[in-house]
């Protein structure tokens, strides 16, 4: 098998792993929405290139931490089916991090877009 077919394949791979974590995880489905709600409101109220770079970062930052932590409850899934104290707390940091990640989302796009509601609220 030559570099580009492995690197094609590599490619199918990645892409199977995003179809099948967006078919199965709710969380994840929830992200992308949110998602696309912030795209639209960032070109309803004409956010800066600059800003919509960060919103894009952020949306990604809450994406990847969601499929991170899918990865890792299926591979404590994988190894036990018992409940052991370990396993719960591998998955309950797990999502602590997406829990941070979200909040910190939140808390920039609330920096980026209040500005722009208030105007807007006053130009009405």
């Amino acid at each position: 098998m030559s570099r580009h077919e492995s690197l094609v394949k590599s490619f199918g791979y990645a892409f199977q792993g995003i179809i099948h974590a967006l078919r199965n995880n709710q969380n994840l489905k929830i992200a992308f929405a949110g998602a696309v709600f912030v795209v639209i409101a960032s070109i309803f109220f004409r956010v800066t290139p600059f800003e919509m770079g960060i919103l894009g970062v952020m949306i990604l930052l809450v994406i990847c931490a969601e499929m991170i932590n899918s990865a890792i409850e299926e591979m404590v899934d994988l190894i036990t089916n018992e409940h052991r104290q370990e396993a719960k707390i591998a998955k309950d940091v797990s999502a602590g991090m997406v829990l941070l990640t979200l909040i910190g989302s939140v808390i920039v796009g609330l920096l980026i877009f209040v500005p722009y509601v208030i105007k807007y609220i006053k130009q009405i």
